[in-house]
């Protein structure tokens, strides 16, 4: 079961972090500039809805049966990918991937929980991590190797025959998982995961109208989509957050908000970087491997920095340091645009973008586990979740309507100007984490928080605007 889940994992990492290094090559072999950013934000809005569907699946079934439909929908999205003739297949295609993507993760969490003991699940955890960290160090340059050797197809289709073998080791394993009982409060999670589920496609549906629309060359279309997309976002996204998520709201409400702030800063540039570096500068696609290659290094240094010191600084500080990186990083890389800073240039400054990541990625998962009642962490960390997913499709989406706009201006200086812009959102996103940053608050771990109140025989009332997400949501 371990071989075969840390093989799955590694392999949906390899192929999500590959796609970015060949994605110039595939827009220009495809003829569809306008739609690159799609290729992102429909895999993430896919994924979305997958870890709902099968948050709710793991406990009213066998693990073998929602983990072998994400997988065969995450190989068809291959297939599907691999053989694209056109921009709008390749989406297709990304979209399946991700909604069979979604089964993964929580399917090894639950199978981890039910198998095996509670000392080696920590160890367990962070095998998976790895499974994260290694695709991120080596996949971007294998990719580059494999588009530029091979062609950007095999990026897709290169996988299928070890994504088979590591379904079938998986699946093998997992037949033995034993079943939730009915009474178990994994079984009363998966109960409120499908309770979810409208809410959390009314939020993928309104952030893929949302994004269709500001790709949209017609002002009508514009203004009218985008006002829909809203109307169904907003709404669903807030029944699904703690109370005050989307007017920042101390505590709790600012950590959820600030997640998905977060990822939309960093994301929307990081997957326009080989755009900027293999169209406009004109360089190989190896440089942005290593660029990636780069960042995911020293984001890995920065998490076990934040890991080390987080009990002395406090989770908020690093948060806030960490949106000062992100700002720094980006703005920075933002220099390669001038034909006169070399572009390899990109490989340092993209690593300090990272490494603000690794600073306040994590620091999230922290403030989320000491404020939330033992009774809301599951809740409020599927909050986080979402609130993380739709900032990534959002950035990316709107990062993509100026890439579109762009393409349809069809000037040679037209796609700087929208790569300026791409990176200039990143910036002010970022910036407004740092100003955001304050309202988390400085308390210490809940836990610590209780003993001094029952030392000193004081009872608080909870801190202004700090309240706990809806029932049910």
């Amino acid at each position: 079961m371990v071989i075969g889940l840390v093989l799955t994992v590694t392999l949906v990492a390899v192929e999500a972090l590959a796609i970015g290094t060949v994605m110039p090559i595939v827009a220009e072999e495809l003829r569809g500039l306008e739609l690159y950013g799609w290729v992102f934000s429909a895999f993430f809005l896919g994924n979305l809805i997958g870890i709902v569907l099968a948050g709710g699946a793991l406990d009213r079934m066998p693990l073998v049966r929602p983990f072998a439909a994400g997988m065969g929908l995450f190989a068809l999205g291959l297939a599907i990918g691999g053989l694209a003739p056109t921009m709008p297949v390749l989406v297709l295609g990304r979209f399946i991937q991700g909604l069979g993507a979604g089964a993964v993760s929580p399917t090894a969490y639950v199978a981890i929980g039910r198998t095996l003991p509670e000392p080696l699940r920590p160890r367990m955890f962070a095998i998976l991590s790895t499974a994260w960290v290694v695709p991120g160090v080596i996949g971007p340059s294998i990719a580059a190797v494999v588009g530029e050797v091979l062609g950007w197809r095999w990026v897709f289709l290169g996988l299928l025959p070890l994504l088979v073998v590591a379904i079938a080791l998986a699946l093998y394993a997992l037949r033995t998982v034993p079943d939730a009982e009915p009474a178990s409060s994994e079984h009363q999670a998966a109960a409120n995961a499908v309770r979810r589920l409208p809410n959390a496609l009314l939020v993928a549906i309104g952030a893929g109208i949302l994004v269709a629309a500001l790709t949209a060359p017609e002002p009508l279309l514009l203004v009218g989509g985008s006002a829909v997309g809203l109307a169904l976002l907003l709404p669903a996204f807030r029944r699904l957050t703690p109370r005050g998520t989307l007017m920042l709201a101390a505590g709790l409400p600012a950590a959820v908000l600030l997640r998905g702030l977060l990822t939309f800063a960093f994301f929307g540039p990081d997957a326009y970087l080989p755009l900027l570096l293999q169209d406009w500068r004109d360089t190989s696609a190896a440089l942005t491997g290593l660029a990636y290659t780069a960042a995911t290094l020293s984001w890995t240094a920065g998490s076990w920095l934040q890991a080390r010191r987080i009990e002395r600084v406090g989770p908020t500080a690093f948060v806030a340091v960490g949106f000062a990186t992100v700002t720094i990083g980006t703005l920075a890389t933002m220099a390669v645009l001038l034909r006169a800073v070399p572009p390899e240039l990109s490989i340092a400054t993209w690593a300090v973008t990272g490494l603000g990541m690794g600073f306040a990625y994590s620091a999230f998962t922290v403030i989320v586990l000491r404020d939330a009642a033992p009774a809301e962490q599951g809740q409020v960390t599927s909050a986080l979740q979402l609130s993380e997913t739709l900032g990534t499709a959002l950035g990316i989406g709107l990062a993509g309507a100026f890439v579109a706009a762009a393409a349809r201006a069809g000037a040679g200086e037209a796609l700087g100007v929208a790569l300026a812009a791409v990176f200039g959102l990143g910036v002010v996103a970022a910036l407004a984490g740092v100003l955001g940053a304050r309202r988390l608050g400085t308390r210490g771990s809940g836990r610590q928080d209780e003993l001094a109140r029952a030392r000193d025989g004081v009872v608080e009332a909870p801190a202004e605007g700090h309240v706990a997400a809806e029932p049910g949501g």
